[in-house]
């Protein structure tokens, strides 16, 4: 289910930020940039913003007054950081170009610093605003350093009330009694290992977890996810349970008890509670980190512009499903419109006549060489969605029972093209996007703004937060810690080394 790659911290150093041939205007190569005019913004110039990865955007401006559409060149800005009270500040940084005139630049810090200062510059001269002064403590990510008020920490995240998924899944849960459903939930999902869970309880901001079943590795996504938020906001008191496999569960229908499980993946016919994927909470915990793979590299590396993609719809994948293995044998009697191929095999007997030798992985990037994606449901839904809608190339999606926390705020026809489950239209589609070029470039348009707009760390963190705020308020007892629970510790190593003014206050106080 993974859709990125482990690589070692210095892969994103290779990650391609530069554009070639068609896709720099040679007009508008960054002599004529006006720098006064340039737009600088974003929530990564914000002191108490913190994710593993800040990011803040800049949008090309010529002397004109008009928006570059294009690059401006991969040298057109640099970025640098400072601090009065220490001048080698110890920070990653990297300014990817979008080559559609606007720029991400993201930066991760290694260290808290007081008074940032972040310096904006094209050949030389400041951008717009810059300098920008973030005033205050601006702290690093492994800072054990929380907001005492989940409400102001809400706010500084620019975070929404709530979001319709959460609503829909805790809506038939108006109280929880934790005590009476961890036992049935362990003795009615658990036997003889047939699931995995973990039962989590937070308590004073602290986090204990005690599991239940074979294959309980998965537990290191939420883990992750739970100690990032507990060092940057003081969470309510909460008591969960999180399933740690693929398949949602909770097939109890409305009228009968439906306990509380939270999941990675929904269904039309379980009453999960779903959660961001931990395919993209972890590619946000890492960004800059292990991974090569996540909601910003991907923005910079979305191939060539539209017109230049080639038209053939594309899928690489393993055979997780029987579908996909028709796509391939589709793709073989159809390779005019159709490159699919099989990069593993281990659920259905290999038949190279029928379905090909396997080939290798390819980087994720690549896939954007071509104007059409089509994306297949895996064991549950595929993960890549989110990457795919990041990129600028239409998808067509298969008609599925399964989806992530996301996908009913997407409309077939608006941001992705709908194929049914049998793929017996795929083709009809397919065709359909090559007679209407700009209609089909218009839905990969949209699917990128709401990727750019709702799935990026802000978001991330967001959702997790709003999730266990509403959550904990139905809970009808006050968690408590078990005897046989297990402490997850916050990192202490010199990485994580801080000097916390909120603890501090809170001592006084």
């Amino acid at each position: 289910m993974l859709a990125h790659y482990f690589v070692p911290l210095l892969a994103l150093l290779l990650v391609k930020t530069t554009s070639s041939g068609s896709d720099v205007d040679t007009g508008k190569n960054g002599k004529n940039v006006d720098v006064a005019l340039c737009l600088v913004w974003g929530p990564g110039l914000k002191t108490d913003f913190v994710v593993p990865a800040r990011y803040f955007y800049i949008q090309a401006v010529d002397k004109q007054g008009e928006n570059f559409t294009v690059s401006a060149g991969a040298e057109a800005f640099t970025v640098n950081l400072w601090s009065s009270a220490d001048p080698r500040v110890r920070v990653w940084k990297q300014v990817l170009d979008r080559h559609d005139g606007t720029y991400i630049v993201r930066f991760r810090l290694y260290k808290s610093y007081r008074d940032l200062r972040v310096d904006v510059q094209h050949q030389g001269q400041h951008v717009a605003g810059s300098p920008y002064t973030m005033p205050g403590v601006v702290y690093h990510d492994k800072c054990d350093c929380p907001e005492a008020s989940l409400p102001a920490w809400l706010n500084t995240m620019d975070c929404p009330a709530s979001y319709p998924q959460i609503k829909r899944d805790l809506s038939v849960f108006p109280s929880i009694n934790m005590s009476e459903s961890v036992d049935e939930a362990v003795a009615r999902f658990n036997q003889k290992g047939a699931h995995s869970l973990c039962h989590y309880v937070v308590q004073d901001n602290k986090i204990y977890r005690r599991t239940f079943g074979e294959h309980v590795g998965f537990k290191m996504f939420m883990d992750a996810i739970l100690l990032s938020l507990t060092r940057k906001v003081h969470l309510p008191d909460i008591e969960f349970l999180i399933n740690l496999g693929d398949w949602p569960l909770e097939k109890r229908k409305v009228s009968e008890k439906i306990l509380p499980i939270m999941s990675w993946c929904g269904s039309e016919d379980t009453r999960d509670i779903i959660m961001p994927t931990y395919d993209l909470t972890e590619s946000t915990l890492e960004t800059m980190g292990r991974v090569s793979l996540d909601m910003l590299s991907v923005q910079a590396n979305t191939g060539p512009k539209w017109h230049n993609k080639t038209d053939i719809a594309f899928w690489r994948g393993r055979d997780s499903r029987q579908e996909r293995l028709d796509l391939v044998v589709m793709s073989r009697q159809n390779p005019d419109l159709i490159d699919a191929k099989m990069t593993n095999m281990f659920f259905f007997k290999k038949d190279p006549e029928k379905y090909g030798d396997l080939v290798k992985h390819i980087s994720f990037f690549d896939f954007f060489k071509h104007k059409y994606q089509i994306n297949l449901d895996g064991t549950v839904a595929a993960y890549r969605m989110p990457y795919l809608l990041a990129g600028d190339s239409l998808i067509l999606k298969q008609d599925s029972p399964y989806y992530e926390h996301f996908y009913k705020d997407l409309q077939p026809g608006v941001h992705y093209l709908s194929i049914k489950r049998d793929l017996s239209d795929l083709l009809e589609k397919i065709r359909w996007a090559r007679d209407n070029p700009t209609q089909a470039e218009q839905i990969a348009l949209a699917g990128q703004r709401y990727a750019r707009d709702k799935l990026l760390a802000r978001d991330v963190f967001c959702y997790h937060a709003l999730l266990f705020k509403d959550y904990s308020s139905r809970l009808v007892a006050t968690p408590v810690v078990r005897d046989d629970m297990e402490l997850v510790a916050q990192d202490n190593s010199h990485e994580s080394k801080c000097d916390c003014h909120r603890k501090h206050i809170k001592d006084e106080l």
